[in-house]
């Protein structure tokens, strides 16, 4: 608990900052949805023909998962808050319409009749008899749209709008459960706390509840103002994978060794490249053999101070698996020092751009290499070697060799634990023996596993081959695990920006773009 709160202290600037926006972004959205919702919610009670056709179109968007339906809005909307306050919106409407049909169609049949007994109108009997004896119910809809709206809106960080979810997704790609808890124990409070006020609100009875309507109606815009509070705003604005954000390797090198200072947007690694691609970001943090910077004309900012150290691709393996496979080592082997920076970028070109399948694109480079077999039949493969990669495009690529090129050339099943997440997530489980094997990079198992010391670093020549051999030792000494034969690629992290801008702005290096953020 300690090392929590002395998170919360380090960064309560940024947690505050986005708890503010997690704060504005659920009441956009509601008050988006109240918009929309309580007038449809009143057209459907009048004519209950309507009623079906229209809570079904919004119960059928309520099942759709959150993180499906960000995946459909973003071709459309890009990044950002649009795709966020759209899916947030969609969210909400089901308990606002339906609450507000259902309040409006249970007040008593007789109490109406009185009410045109007297002479009023349909549209007295709405206000003046229907909605105030139906707010309690519609109070009800808010209250639930309310805590379902806080709940995913953590997922508006995976498009870069912002919120309490930056922390949650930056601490599992990190596995850092103080991370984790900064962003999930702040989103539960509020989840908390607006369903305990508006219950208040519920409850209250006569004269009272009008005063209520008065405080949610004006509660509503005001909370949904924080996502518009000011910012420092950057000269440029970048954005960066949440893994990267954290890593000792990645941003936080970058402020040690250049004295960068940015206020980055963290996005999905998966849609960094997108967002440069639309403008809505200048700099993106990225990797060096990504085919995306061909396909979108990158220009890929020189590490002059050595910031980044060499990330040579290889197998890691656990020990005990190549004790029990002999044949196992030697056939990942048969692809080292195969595939350069060259050939990898153009695979993940074809991936990235393209929109070729990995097993096409991994089956044609295994023939092209002299190195595929048809694999034998299901029956004859008895033993079951278990692959993990991590979620990016070249990973999916790697592991579609490897589970081709063992299948072929072995007896082997292999079976695929792809998507597994951020380095820490893959290798626990290595280490644990969920999987037996997985593609890294030289840098990352130096910097984020090993995390030797400052003194140790200083040391060390950031070369190709002698980070290689120190990782190697060390996994084998500490973990018993194996590094294979590199397979002749440098895949290290990077910033970048688009050529044409960078060109404009006369930045070609880090250095350089430290010294235009400081002029």
């Amino acid at each position: 608990m300690i090392d929590f709160f002395t998170f919360i202290r380090d960064h309560a600037d940024k947690l505050m900052e986005q708890t503010l926006t997690h704060i504005g972004l659920t009441f956009v959205s509601l008050l988006l949805a109240l918009l929309i919702g309580l007038p449809l919610g009143i057209v459907i009670a009048r004519r209950k023909q309507l009623a079906s056709s229209v809570l079904g179109v919004a119960g059928v968007l309520q099942t759709v998962p959150s993180v499906a339906l960000l995946g459909f809005l973003i071709p459309l909307l890009g990044i950002g808050i649009g795709p966020a306050l759209v899916a947030l919106f969609l969210y909400a409407l089901l308990p606002i319409i339906r609450n507000t049909f259902v309040g409006i169609t249970e007040v008593s049949p007789s109490v109406i009749e009185a009410a045109r007994g007297v002479g009023m109108t349909d549209g007295q009997i709405l206000t003046k008899v229907q909605l105030p004896l139906a707010l309690p119910v519609i109070f009800a809809g808010v209250r639930t749209a309310t805590v379902i709206n806080v709940g995913v809106a953590t997922l508006a960080a995976y498009v870069a709008a912002g919120g309490l979810g930056e922390f949650i997704f930056g601490g599992i790609a990190l596995s850092n459960v103080n991370m984790m808890l900064a962003g999930a124990i702040p989103a539960a409070l509020l989840a908390v706390g607006f369903d305990f006020g508006l219950a208040r609100l519920q409850t209250l009875s006569g004269r009272n509840v009008r005063i209520g309507t008065i405080v949610l109606v004006v509660l509503v815009p005001f909370l949904s103002a924080f996502y518009l509070l000011p910012g420092g705003q950057d000269k440029l604005v970048a954005g960066f994978a949440h893994e990267f954000y954290g890593r000792a390797d990645g941003y936080p090198g970058l402020q040690k060794t250049y004295g960068l200072r940015l206020n980055p947007r963290l996005i999905d690694q998966n849609l960094m490249y997108e967002a440069i691609h639309r403008n809505q970001v200048d700099i993106i943090s990225g990797y060096s053999t990504d085919g995306r910077i061909k396909a979108f004309d990158l220009l890929v900012l020189d590490d002059n101070r050595n910031a980044f150290p060499p990330y040579g691709a290889a197998p890691v393996v656990r020990q005990a698996t190549l004790d029990r496979y002999p044949d196992l080592g030697p056939t990942l082997n048969r692809i080292a020092g195969k595939l350069t920076d060259s050939v990898m970028t153009d695979l993940n070109y074809r991936a990235d751009y393209l929109h070729q399948s990995p097993d096409a694109i991994a089956r044609d480079f295994l023939k092209k290499a002299g190195l595929y077999k048809t694999p034998a039949a299901v029956g004859d493969r008895t033993e079951t070697v278990v692959m993990g990669s991590k979620v990016f495009t070249e990973q999916y690529i790697l592991a579609e060799i490897y589970r081709q090129l063992i299948e072929g050339q072995t007896r082997l099943r292999v079976v695929s634990r792809t998507g597994l997440g951020g380095t820490q997530i893959c290798f626990d489980a290595l280490r644990t023996g969920a999987i037996d094997f997985y593609p890294e990079y030289t840098g990352t198992g130096l910097l984020v596993i090993l995390q030797p010391s400052v003194a140790v670093l200083n040391t060390l020549p950031m070369q190709p081959d002698s980070v290689y051999q120190f990782v190697n030792r060390q996994f084998e000494r500490q973990y018993k695990l194996t590094w294979l034969r590199p397979l002749g690629f440098n895949n290290s992290y990077s910033l970048m920006m688009r050529r044409d801008q960078a060109r404009a702005l006369g930045i070609k290096s880090i250095e350089g773009l430290v010294q235009y953020l400081r002029n």
